[in-house]
């Protein structure tokens, strides 16, 4: 199973979406808030070379944000690469 990584803030609807959707899929992950733990956003952003949240990543691949991670799930691709046999 791939290690699936997301940074989030805690009210962002975004990130509230994205997290439901892994959560629906019974997906662990990690999910760091970066509004809780500012030093991470940096990292976040060096990562994603972006600065909106949330900011996901299934291993080194770079999902982007929740319309990004919705986007895969539409096109069949999420279960794929969260290794899941469909």
């Amino acid at each position: 199973m791939p290690e699936v990584l997301i940074y989030t803030t805690r009210f962002c609807p975004y990130c509230i979406r994205a997290r439901m959707l892994l959560d629906s899929k019974n997906v662990k992950y990690t999910d760091i808030r970066v509004d809780a733990q500012p030093q991470r956003r940096a990292e976040m952003e060096q990562r994603s070379k972006r600065t909106s949240v949330p900011q996901i990543f299934i291993d080194d691949y770079h999902v982007g944000g929740c319309d990004d991670l919705f986007a895969l799930e539409a096109a069949g691709e999420l279960n794929k690469k969260l290794g899941f046999d469909d």
